[in-house]
């Protein structure tokens, strides 16, 4: 099985094992990295949030060959735009000279889009006038859209729309959205990127299941958007088969590694709470299930759709 996530959030502090600032425990990323690999996974796109995570992005794709970066900044962080020496000018430079001087390893532009449900971060005007930038980017540099839509009330597709001219392709992350905007996304021509948190509720792996296998990639958006016991995906997960709880292997032997508090840490488990790549495998097997294919099918066909669009112009060993 081979499995690319579209979505790590890898520039995290807590995959050096640094939390709020503080050292809990030994950097353990060739760990992390290790159980992905186990769980199938040949490829990661490393997601930056702003110009300088989207540098930390590109410094670790090139310290492992599986991973590879985006480049842009979240609408959560346009504010930081406002503020930077020379401007919003001078900073979408600043991203253009990282993709241009790193074209074997940027993938797209992006983290980039709307989100209005973190409002006191950045405001609405200030978080439209910098997505637009990013078309600018896209148009220059040909790459591929990797975007971001929380509660936007119609804007986002608006600007989608009225930008769709100007880019290539483009995969709507971490998507959480009703069945309208799901149609609105693929009458766009949009890919959609699906992992923990696109699976909590019924409405959403009812939404789930109506993804088109042809436009389905697979994230888990880590250190965030694990599938929780409390989560409606949970009862399609492998259910325990013996009394001491392990998981369920599946057909090619895989199961979910075990977990310890960061306090209690150690090499051979995952952190409680810290998501990471390898648990993109419980988004296969939700997906699978939703579909009613194999996790194989369900897998070859997400990795193909990603190939396709981010990684048919770069070098790898997929």
């Amino acid at each position: 099985m081979k499995i690319i996530d579209i979505g790590a959030n890898l520039t995290d502090p807590v995959f050096r094992g640094s939390y709020r600032g503080k050292q809990v425990h030994e950097d353990d990323m060739g760990r992390i990295l290790d159980r992905a690999r186990a769980a199938g996974v040949v490829g990661m796109m490393v997601t930056g949030g702003n110009a300088n995570e989207s540098a930390q992005a590109i410094k670790l794709s090139h310290e492992h060959a599986s991973l590879f970066a985006t480049v842009g900044c979240h609408p959560t962080r346009t504010s930081e735009i406002e503020k930077y020496p020379g401007g919003a000018s001078a900073y979408f430079a600043k991203l253009r000279q990282l993709i241009d001087a790193n074209r074997d390893k940027v993938v797209a532009i992006g983290e980039c889009g709307l989100d209005y449900d973190r409002l006191h971060f950045s405001s609405k005007e200030v978080q439209n006038r910098h997505f637009g930038r990013h078309f600018e980017l896209t148009e220059a540099t040909g790459l591929p859209l990797f975007l971001h839509n929380r509660n936007t009330g119609g804007d986002f597709v608006r600007i989608i729309r009225e930008n769709r001219h100007r880019f290539t392709d483009g995969v709507v992350h971490s998507f959480t959205g009703s069945e309208d905007e799901l149609r609105s996304f693929l009458e766009l021509g949009l890919y959609i990127g699906i992992n923990g948190c696109s699976l909590k509720t019924e409405d959403n792996l009812a939404v789930a299941r109506l993804v088109p296998l042809d436009r389905l990639m697979l994230e888990t958006d880590c250190p965030y958007c694990e599938i929780r016991p409390t989560h409606a995906s949970s009862k399609l997960l492998p259910q325990p088969h013996d009394a001491a709880g392990t998981a369920e292997a599946d057909g090619d032997g895989w199961c979910m590694p075990d977990s310890k508090r960061k306090e209690k840490w150690c090499g051979d488990c995952m952190v409680k709470s810290r998501n990471e790549p390898c648990t993109i495998r419980q988004v296969v097997q939700v997906m699978a299930r939703l579909h009613g294919i194999s996790e194989q099918e369900l897998a070859d066909r997400a990795f193909t759709n990603t190939c396709e669009v981010f990684f048919s112009s770069v070098k790898h060993d997929f």
